[in-house]
Protein backbone atom coordinates (compact mmCIF):
# COMPACT_ATOMS: atom_id res chain seq x y z
CA UNK A 1 0.00 0.00 0.00
CA UNK A 2 0.90 3.28 -0.92
CA UNK A 3 1.70 6.38 1.84
CA UNK A 4 -1.15 7.52 3.83
CA UNK A 5 0.13 10.49 5.80
CA UNK A 6 3.42 12.00 4.54
CA UNK A 7 5.61 14.35 6.45
CA UNK A 8 8.12 15.64 4.67
CA UNK A 9 10.96 18.32 6.12
CA UNK A 10 8.23 19.88 8.68
CA UNK A 11 9.39 22.51 10.77
CA UNK A 12 7.35 23.85 13.81
CA UNK A 13 7.29 26.15 16.17
CA UNK A 14 5.08 27.38 19.27
CA UNK A 15 4.78 31.51 19.49
CA UNK A 16 6.73 32.90 22.31
CA UNK A 17 5.41 36.38 23.48
CA UNK A 18 8.15 38.32 22.11
CA UNK A 19 6.86 36.96 18.75
CA UNK A 20 9.83 34.49 18.28
CA UNK A 21 9.37 30.86 17.74
CA UNK A 22 10.13 28.33 20.31
CA UNK A 23 10.96 25.30 17.23
CA UNK A 24 9.65 21.64 18.62
CA UNK A 25 10.18 20.32 15.15
CA UNK A 26 13.36 20.37 13.26
CA UNK A 27 13.34 19.19 9.35
CA UNK A 28 10.96 16.14 10.28
CA UNK A 29 10.22 13.67 7.35
CA UNK A 30 7.99 10.83 8.24
CA UNK A 31 5.73 8.49 6.01
CA UNK A 32 2.99 5.90 7.22
CA UNK A 33 1.70 3.60 4.74
CA UNK A 34 -2.70 3.06 4.77
CA UNK A 35 -3.15 0.13 7.33
CA UNK A 36 0.21 0.26 9.35
CA UNK A 37 0.53 0.40 12.91
CA UNK A 38 2.78 2.76 13.48
CA UNK A 39 3.82 3.68 17.73
CA UNK A 40 5.72 7.12 18.18
CA UNK A 41 7.74 7.09 21.58
CA UNK A 42 10.18 10.16 22.76
CA UNK A 43 10.47 11.72 26.15
CA UNK A 44 8.40 15.28 27.26
CA UNK A 45 9.77 17.57 24.85
CA UNK A 46 10.57 15.73 22.22
CA UNK A 47 8.04 16.83 19.59
CA UNK A 48 6.00 13.48 19.52
CA UNK A 49 2.67 15.30 20.33
CA UNK A 50 2.62 17.93 18.11
CA UNK A 51 3.74 15.72 15.31
CA UNK A 52 0.64 13.78 15.78
CA UNK A 53 -1.77 17.06 15.80
CA UNK A 54 0.48 17.81 12.22
CA UNK A 55 -1.24 14.38 11.01
CA UNK A 56 -5.42 15.61 10.97
CA UNK A 57 -4.51 19.52 11.03
CA UNK A 58 -5.07 20.72 14.49
CA UNK A 59 -1.88 22.23 13.62
CA UNK A 60 0.24 23.35 10.17
CA UNK A 61 3.95 23.50 9.75
CA UNK A 62 6.05 26.35 9.38
CA UNK A 63 7.93 24.96 6.82
CA UNK A 64 7.98 21.79 5.13
CA UNK A 65 4.36 19.74 3.81
CA UNK A 66 2.15 17.37 5.67
CA UNK A 67 -0.20 15.63 3.14
CA UNK A 68 -3.05 13.13 4.40
CA UNK A 69 -4.05 10.91 1.42
CA UNK A 70 -2.45 13.08 -0.67
CA UNK A 71 -4.25 16.27 0.32
CA UNK A 72 -1.63 19.01 1.67
CA UNK A 73 -3.26 20.04 5.60
CA UNK A 74 -2.27 23.38 4.48
CA UNK A 75 -5.53 23.35 2.33
CA UNK A 76 -8.31 25.11 4.88
CA UNK A 77 -10.99 23.84 2.03
CA UNK A 78 -9.97 20.51 2.88
CA UNK A 79 -9.80 20.35 6.13
CA UNK A 80 -13.19 18.32 6.39
CA UNK A 81 -12.04 16.08 3.95
CA UNK A 82 -8.85 15.57 6.23
CA UNK A 83 -10.22 15.08 9.28
CA UNK A 84 -13.02 12.51 7.84
CA UNK A 85 -9.81 10.19 7.16
CA UNK A 86 -7.69 10.95 10.21
CA UNK A 87 -9.52 10.64 13.41
CA UNK A 88 -7.75 11.82 16.95
CA UNK A 89 -8.19 10.24 20.06
CA UNK A 90 -6.59 12.12 23.50
CA UNK A 91 -5.28 11.31 26.33
CA UNK A 92 -8.22 12.38 28.45
CA UNK A 93 -11.49 10.57 27.53
CA UNK A 94 -13.63 12.84 30.13
CA UNK A 95 -12.58 15.97 27.23
CA UNK A 96 -13.73 13.76 24.24
CA UNK A 97 -17.32 12.69 25.70
CA UNK A 98 -20.19 15.18 25.36
CA UNK A 99 -23.42 13.37 26.12
CA UNK A 100 -24.85 11.47 29.23
CA UNK A 101 -25.66 8.69 27.70
CA UNK A 102 -22.90 5.87 25.55
CA UNK A 103 -24.90 5.61 22.44
CA UNK A 104 -25.85 9.03 22.30
CA UNK A 105 -21.90 10.20 22.61
CA UNK A 106 -21.00 8.12 19.82
CA UNK A 107 -23.69 9.39 17.62
CA UNK A 108 -23.16 13.44 18.28
CA UNK A 109 -20.43 13.59 15.31
CA UNK A 110 -21.89 11.35 12.92
CA UNK A 111 -25.45 13.37 13.50
CA UNK A 112 -23.09 16.43 13.47
CA UNK A 113 -22.29 16.12 9.61
CA UNK A 114 -25.56 15.14 8.73
CA UNK A 115 -24.99 11.41 8.35
CA UNK A 116 -28.80 9.81 7.92
CA UNK A 117 -30.77 8.66 10.89
CA UNK A 118 -30.51 4.89 9.70
CA UNK A 119 -27.11 4.88 9.19
CA UNK A 120 -26.15 6.80 12.41
CA UNK A 121 -28.05 3.59 13.78
CA UNK A 122 -25.60 1.05 12.20
CA UNK A 123 -22.59 3.02 12.57
CA UNK A 124 -22.94 3.67 16.22
CA UNK A 125 -24.30 -0.50 16.56
CA UNK A 126 -20.97 -1.24 15.01
CA UNK A 127 -18.49 1.12 16.23
CA UNK A 128 -19.26 -0.10 20.33
CA UNK A 129 -19.19 -3.39 19.02
CA UNK A 130 -15.79 -2.91 17.65
CA UNK A 131 -14.81 -1.56 20.49
CA UNK A 132 -16.77 -3.90 23.12
CA UNK A 133 -18.93 -2.05 24.31
CA UNK A 134 -22.20 -3.05 23.03
CA UNK A 135 -23.44 -4.36 26.41
CA UNK A 136 -23.18 -0.37 27.85
CA UNK A 137 -24.76 1.13 25.23
CA UNK A 138 -27.33 3.03 27.05
CA UNK A 139 -25.43 3.38 30.08
CA UNK A 140 -23.96 6.96 31.38
CA UNK A 141 -20.20 7.47 30.73
CA UNK A 142 -19.87 8.33 33.80
CA UNK A 143 -20.17 5.55 35.54
CA UNK A 144 -17.90 3.40 33.42
CA UNK A 145 -14.17 3.04 34.38
CA UNK A 146 -11.39 4.81 32.56
CA UNK A 147 -10.52 2.08 29.82
CA UNK A 148 -14.55 1.81 29.24
CA UNK A 149 -14.34 5.14 28.80
CA UNK A 150 -11.61 5.17 26.38
CA UNK A 151 -13.22 2.56 24.34
CA UNK A 152 -16.18 4.93 24.10
CA UNK A 153 -14.33 7.69 22.68
CA UNK A 154 -13.00 5.20 20.16
CA UNK A 155 -16.13 4.28 19.31
CA UNK A 156 -16.86 7.98 18.67
CA UNK A 157 -13.89 8.71 16.04
CA UNK A 158 -14.94 5.21 14.22
CA UNK A 159 -18.11 6.42 13.44
CA UNK A 160 -17.41 8.95 11.77
CA UNK A 161 -15.46 6.06 9.22
CA UNK A 162 -11.75 7.21 9.36
CA UNK A 163 -9.19 5.19 7.56
CA UNK A 164 -6.70 6.19 10.06
CA UNK A 165 -6.48 6.73 14.20
CA UNK A 166 -4.36 8.97 15.59
CA UNK A 167 -4.27 7.86 19.73
CA UNK A 168 -1.86 10.66 21.88
CA UNK A 169 -0.85 8.97 24.98
CA UNK A 170 -4.90 7.11 24.98
CA UNK A 171 -3.66 5.13 28.45
CA UNK A 172 -1.36 7.64 30.19
CA UNK A 173 -4.21 8.21 32.85
CA UNK A 174 -5.41 4.61 32.86
CA UNK A 175 -4.66 1.72 35.35
CA UNK A 176 -3.46 -1.39 33.76
CA UNK A 177 -6.21 -3.21 33.33
CA UNK A 178 -8.05 0.04 31.56
CA UNK A 179 -4.32 -0.49 29.18
CA UNK A 180 -4.79 -3.59 28.50
CA UNK A 181 -8.78 -3.18 27.44
CA UNK A 182 -7.44 -0.12 24.82
CA UNK A 183 -4.42 -1.88 23.48
CA UNK A 184 -6.31 -5.12 22.55
CA UNK A 185 -9.40 -2.63 20.58
CA UNK A 186 -6.64 -0.60 18.84
CA UNK A 187 -5.06 -3.75 17.72
CA UNK A 188 -8.05 -5.35 16.80
CA UNK A 189 -9.21 -2.34 14.39
CA UNK A 190 -5.64 -2.48 12.83
CA UNK A 191 -5.56 -6.27 12.36
CA UNK A 192 -9.38 -6.81 11.41
CA UNK A 193 -10.78 -3.37 9.75
CA UNK A 194 -7.22 -2.29 8.38
CA UNK A 195 -7.77 0.75 10.10
CA UNK A 196 -4.32 2.92 10.33
CA UNK A 197 -3.03 3.24 13.69
CA UNK A 198 -0.58 5.93 15.38
CA UNK A 199 0.28 5.52 18.94
CA UNK A 200 1.49 8.29 20.71
CA UNK A 201 2.75 6.68 23.91
CA UNK A 202 5.22 6.15 27.02
CA UNK A 203 4.74 2.68 27.74
CA UNK A 204 7.59 0.90 25.95
CA UNK A 205 5.50 -2.43 25.89
CA UNK A 206 2.82 -1.07 24.34
CA UNK A 207 5.23 0.43 21.54
CA UNK A 208 6.51 -3.33 21.29
CA UNK A 209 3.34 -4.09 19.90
CA UNK A 210 2.94 -2.58 16.85
CA UNK A 211 4.87 -2.95 13.54
CA UNK A 212 7.01 0.01 13.55
CA UNK A 213 8.65 2.44 16.33
CA UNK A 214 9.57 5.82 15.48
CA UNK A 215 11.53 7.40 18.42
CA UNK A 216 11.94 11.29 18.44
CA UNK A 217 14.23 13.28 20.33
CA UNK A 218 14.69 17.33 20.01
CA UNK A 219 12.68 17.48 17.82
CA UNK A 220 14.32 15.08 15.04
CA UNK A 221 13.43 11.24 14.53
CA UNK A 222 16.60 9.46 15.85
CA UNK A 223 14.74 5.83 14.89
CA UNK A 224 12.29 4.55 12.74
CA UNK A 225 12.35 0.68 12.55
CA UNK A 226 10.77 -2.57 13.51
CA UNK A 227 10.44 -2.76 17.79
CA UNK A 228 12.69 -5.49 17.55
CA UNK A 229 15.40 -3.60 15.69
CA UNK A 230 14.80 -0.24 17.51
CA UNK A 231 14.75 -1.97 21.52
CA UNK A 232 17.84 -3.58 20.92
CA UNK A 233 19.57 -0.04 21.61
CA UNK A 234 18.91 -0.36 24.95
CA UNK A 235 22.23 1.69 26.00
CA UNK A 236 21.64 4.64 23.48
CA UNK A 237 17.75 4.50 23.66
CA UNK A 238 18.50 5.07 27.74
CA UNK A 239 20.68 7.87 27.17
CA UNK A 240 17.51 9.79 25.30
CA UNK A 241 15.87 9.51 28.31
CA UNK A 242 13.70 6.51 27.04
CA UNK A 243 13.22 2.95 28.61
CA UNK A 244 12.77 -0.07 26.98
CA UNK A 245 9.81 -3.36 28.02
CA UNK A 246 10.87 -5.09 30.82
CA UNK A 247 11.78 -8.21 29.37
CA UNK A 248 14.21 -6.86 26.77
CA UNK A 249 15.76 -4.85 30.02
CA UNK A 250 15.89 -7.83 31.97
CA UNK A 251 18.42 -9.99 29.11
CA UNK A 252 20.39 -7.12 28.88
CA UNK A 253 21.34 -6.44 32.22
CA UNK A 254 22.07 -10.42 32.52
CA UNK A 255 24.28 -9.88 29.22
CA UNK A 256 26.02 -7.00 30.84
CA UNK A 257 26.87 -9.37 33.73
CA UNK A 258 28.35 -11.33 30.87
CA UNK A 259 25.43 -14.03 29.84
CA UNK A 260 25.50 -15.38 27.01
CA UNK A 261 21.71 -14.27 25.87
CA UNK A 262 20.19 -12.58 22.36
CA UNK A 263 20.50 -9.45 21.79
CA UNK A 264 16.96 -8.75 20.65
CA UNK A 265 14.53 -10.11 23.38
CA UNK A 266 11.14 -8.25 23.53
CA UNK A 267 8.39 -9.86 25.16
CA UNK A 268 8.24 -12.23 28.70
CA UNK A 269 7.79 -14.97 26.44
CA UNK A 270 11.22 -15.01 24.64
CA UNK A 271 13.37 -13.71 27.71
CA UNK A 272 11.55 -16.97 29.35
CA UNK A 273 13.06 -19.01 26.70
CA UNK A 274 15.96 -17.50 26.06
CA UNK A 275 17.36 -18.12 30.05
CA UNK A 276 15.65 -21.37 29.86
CA UNK A 277 17.57 -22.67 27.23
CA UNK A 278 20.50 -21.11 28.96
CA UNK A 279 20.10 -22.52 32.42
CA UNK A 280 19.55 -25.91 30.28
CA UNK A 281 23.00 -25.40 28.59
CA UNK A 282 24.92 -24.28 31.39
CA UNK A 283 23.02 -28.09 33.54
CA UNK A 284 24.24 -30.44 30.54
Amino acid sequence: MGDFISADGVVFGYPKENGDLNIVLRGVTLHIREGEFVAVLGHNGSGKSTIAKHMNAILVPNEGQVTVDGIPTTQEERLYDIRQRVGMVFQNPDNQIVATVVEEDVAFGPENVGVEPAEIRRRVDGALADVGMSEYKLHAPHQLSGGQKQRVAIAGIIAMRPRCIVLDEPTAMLDPKGRREVMSTIQRLNREHGITVVLITHYMEEAAQAQRVVVMNDGKILWDATPREVFSHVQELKEVGLDVPQATELCWRLRQAGLDLPGDVLTEEEAVAAISKLLEEVRG
